[in-house]
C-alpha cells in the first residue's frame, strides 16, 4: 500500500511510541490539525492500519518500504582545519569530553535500528579499524583518491549503495539522536530554520529544495546540516549522476551533494527536514573543539 505523506505521518507516530496515542497525542507529535488527524485516524482504522491507538502488523508493513536500510559515512577527509589534533587522528575519530565524534552517530543509527553501516575512508585509512572492537558490523569502503577529489569521490565510493540510504558527513557532533530515524517518507535533508546565515544554505519552497548556496537571508533560508536520506528511486539515479559528475570537467572539484541539488537538480525533489540548533554541531576548527571540550585547551 503506498501511502500519502499525513498517513505515514500518523503511522511513524504510532511506530515510535511505547503506548496508545490519542488523537490529541498524535496532533502534537505530527503538528497536523485535529480534524485531519480524525479524519486520518479513520481511514487508517478501516484500512487495518492502527487499531485502538495502536500501530498493527498491517501498519508496520505498510511502513515497511519506507525503512531505512543502511546508512554511509563519509569519511575519508584530511580535517586540515583542525590541525594539529588531526595529524595524527583522522576527524571523525576524535575524542570528544572521551568520546569519539563518529560513535554518536553510530550509536543514533543502531538506536533506529538501521542494519547496514558502511565508512568510506581514505586519510589514515587504518586508524578506522579500532571501530570494529565496538561496532562489528561496520563494513569498509576505501576511497583512493581522497587527496586529490572533494568529498565527491566518497560518493563515488559508495555509489552502489545510496537507496535506502543516510549519507552522514562522519564530522558531526550529534546531541539528540532522536533525528536520525527509523522511516522516511521522501529523500531529504536535515537543515535549521534561520534568518540569515553565512554559511552553506536551502532556499526553501512548500517543503522543497530549491537551490543550495553560501549565505542567504530570508524565512525562506535553511541552514544546511550534513545528513540526508535518499529513497530506493534516487539512490539509484544517485549511483549513475555521482559518476556522471565526477567524470565531467572540474568534476572531482565537487561536493557530492552539488549533483542531486546543483548539477542534476532537474532529476530531485528533495525535502528540508527541521532539526535545531542543539541537536547537532559541526567542529570546523581547532578553537572550536577547544571551546566545547576544555580538556584541548592547554
Amino acid at each position: 500500500m503506498e501511502l500519502t505523506r499525513k498517513q505515514f505521518d500518523i503511522l511513524e507516530a504510532l511506530a515510535g511510541a511505547k503506548n496508545a496515542m490519542s488523537q490529541r497525542d498524535m496532533e502534537k507529535q505530527t503538528h497536523h490539525s485535529l480534524g485531519t488527524i480524525n479524519r486520518l485516524v479513520k481511514e487508517l482504522t478501516e484500512g487495518g492500519l492502527i487499531a485502538d491507538g495502536r500501530i498493527t502488523r498491517q501498519g508496520l508493513a505498510a511502513l515497511e518500504p519506507y525503512r531505512v536500510k543502511r546508512a554511509v559515512f563519509i569519511a575519508a577527509g584530511f580535517g586540515s582545519r583542525l590541525i594539529p589534533i588531526t595529524l595524527n587522528t583522522p576527524k571523525p575519530l576524535v575524542r570528544v569530553h572521551g568520546v569519539r565524534i563518529i560513535d554518536r552517530l553510530i550509536d543514533a543509527c543502531i538506536a533506529a535500528e538501521i542494519p547496514e553501516i558502511y565508512i568510506v575512508r581514505g586519510y589514515l585509512a587504518e586508524q578506522f579499524d579500532q571501530l570494529r572492537y565496538k561496532y562489528p558490523q561496520i563494513r569498509f569502503l576505501e576511497n583512493p583518491t581522497y587527496n586529490e577529489a572533494n568529498n565527491i569521490g566518497s560518493a563515488l565510493a559508495a555509489r552502489a549503495i545510496l537507496s535506502n540510504a543516510y549519507v552522514f558527513e562522519a564530522d558531526l557532533l550529534i546531541s539528540n539522536p532522536a533525528i536520525i530515524r527509523k522511516y522516511h517518507y521522501s529523500s531529504d535533508f536535515l537543515a535549521i530554520r534561520k534568518d540569515r546565515t553565512d554559511d552553506w544554505c536551502f532556499s526553501v519552497k512548500d517543503g522543497i529544495i530549491t537551490e543550495e548556496k553560501v549565505g542567504g537571508e530570508g524565512p525562506d533560508i535553511w541552514q544546511m546540516v550534513g545528513i540526508s536520506y535518499w529513497n530506493e528511486e534516487d539512490g539509484k539515479k544517485l549511483a549513475n549522476d555521482i559518476y556522471d559528475v565526477y567524470s565531467s570537467p572540474g568534476g572531482k572539484e565537487r561536493y557530492w551533494e552539488q549533483v542531486p541539488l546543483v548539477y542534476r537538480k532537474d532529476h530531485y525533489t528533495v525535502s528540508v527536514l527541521e532539526c535545531r540548533e542543539e541537536d547537532i554541531v559541526e567542529i570546523d576548527t581547532f578553537s572550536e573543539l577547544k571551546a566545547i571540550d576544555r580538556s584541548y585547551d592547554v
